[in-house]
């Protein structure tokens, strides 16, 4: 039996739908020392993930001062309303709130910063979604406990959290428990403040650490429930869609192991408990992990909504002379033949995102939100009509493209909460720590040297994003 092509969806997205973007505290906030903010982790990490962390903050650090969001977040806020924004995604830097992480009482000055930014976003009418931890584990968490490795972090996440929810619980509705939680496979300093060199962590080290996040999650969602029965918790796992290389069955199982590796996550956010293909996993590498029975309950308190980043998909063979990995493949994998790469060596798959969004419609029957995804790009400033702009028409095709997977997705019976762009203002990368690896519709003047007037231009992209919203997705091409 053949089938023919699928038709593009049409219309609109759903009423309701939640367009918006999102940024993290630790790429735009600046103001690292001040307000009574203790170091984190992403303050020793000059180059980002380029090199190994500095002993301190460095001069040349550019996340220091990022985009001076701290005192300009008014200014930010009434663009994001001017695009129309319905949900604004941003990340509580932690040692804002706990300068050590383990001190017993909050700090007071991050806390009303925090209250000043939901009291713009409830003046332009758009609804917070707050990331809990977005690689920012304060930097004392790191160094004196080694981090997530530690079941201590469980009780001070759990304090930290207790914290938002009894001060902005009335004021939130969305919130996400940790950023790519399965990152931490990759990049366990910057995803799980371990200190401890890459090399020198066994898998149970990075699996312990992991499983301490889980376990922190799901108290954090049950506090949730307790505190503010009206919000909702959600995960948010770094999406990875895993083709085989080719049609050798060999490569098929490579592909669906990977895919396992990202899976794991959300089964256990969604289901409650590890999947069977995990624990054998452990069985076969000799991977013993310390959980408790309470550990077991914790596990049970399952997410209301699935959220995700998207950026690329990867593929996987068996065949060891195939397996050279291209630029963009930090997250494992080899490159696709078949597609186009960003200028950071990220592979451009928007139909991926339309294959993913199924796979996890499918597999967890929860509602889906995309809360990251944007192409990054070394944007010119020009002037036109005697304003400086940026002509990102690549932007605009990149996103329009992916959006228009997300609407087929619906179409296919996916049930989608919303879409927030990665940097809807340009932010410090936080894999290579620049500036020039722009995200945003909105150019901010900054420069990888750290010069620049930081003043805002709105991009081409602005005016193409302001019009998608506007007509509820009706504009896309």
């Amino acid at each position: 039996m053949t089938h023919a092509a699928t038709k593009p969806a049409t219309g609109t997205f759903p009423q309701g739908f939640l367009w918006g973007g999102a940024t993290a505290a630790n790429q735009i906030e600046g103001a690292y020392s001040d307000g009574g903010k203790g170091l984190s982790i992403q303050d020793v990490m000059p180059q980002g993930i380029t090199q190994p962390p500095s002993d301190g903050p460095t001069p040349d650090n550019l996340k220091q001062s990022a985009i001076d969001f701290y005192n300009r977040y008014a200014e930010d806020i009434a663009l994001f309303a001017e695009m129309g924004f319905k949900v604004y995604r941003f990340s509580i830097a932690w040692s804002r709130i706990f300068p050590n992480g383990d001190d017993e009482a909050p700090n007071e000055e991050g806390i009303a910063f925090y209250s000043r930014v939901l009291d713009e976003l409830e003046k332009h009418g758009i609804e917070p979604m707050v990331t809990i931890s977005h690689y920012e584990t304060p930097l004392n968490l790191a160094r004196s406990y080694g981090g997530w490795t530690n079941r201590a972090l469980i009780g001070f996440y759990e304090r930290y959290c207790r914290v938002l929810f009894e001060r902005f619980g009335s004021r939130v509705k969305y919130w996400l428990t940790f950023n790519e939680i399965n990152s931490v496979m990759h990049e366990p300093f910057m995803s799980g403040g371990i200190p401890t060199p890459r090399a020198e962590l066994t898998e149970s080290d990075l699996y312990q650490a992991i499983h301490h996040e889980l376990v922190a999650s799901g108290r954090a969602t049950r506090l949730a429930r307790e505190i503010m029965p009206a919000a909702q918790v959600g995960c948010m796992i770094l999406a990875l869609p895993v083709y085989p290389l080719t049609p050798s069955p060999d490569d098929v199982v490579r592909a669906m192991d990977t895919a396992h590796a990202s899976y794991a996550f959300g089964d256990i956010h969604c289901r409650g408990a590890y999947p069977g293909y995990l624990l054998r996993y452990f069985r076969d590498n000799g991977i013993e992990l310390d959980i408790t029975e309470q550990d077991r309950e914790d596990l049970k308190n399952t997410v209301d909504f699935v959220s995700f980043s998207y950026y690329m998909s990867i593929c996987e063979t068996a065949d060891p002379d195939k397996q050279e990995k291209g630029p963009g493949n930090i997250m494992g994998g080899v490159p696709n033949p078949t597609l186009e790469a960003s200028e950071w060596g990220w592979q451009i798959d928007p139909q991926g995102l339309r294959v993913v969004m199924n796979d996890y419609w499918e597999r967890w029957q929860k509602p889906l939100f995309v809360v990251e995804n944007g192409l990054g790009a070394k944007d010119v400033l020009v002037e036109s009509d005697g304003v400086l702009t940026v002509e990102d028409d690549y932007r605009i095709d990149y996103m329009n493209n992916h959006l228009v997977q997300v609407r087929e997705a619906i179409a296919d019976g996916a049930e989608v909460m919303g879409y927030t762009s990665w940097g809807c203002i340009d932010v410090v990368s936080a894999s290579t720590a620049q500036m020039s690896k722009r995200y945003g519709f909105i150019y901010v003047d900054r420069n990888d040297d750290g010069s620049g007037t930081l003043d805002r231009h709105r991009k081409k992209s602005f005016g193409w994003y302001r019009d998608v919203i506007a007509s509820n997705g009706a504009a896309l091409n």
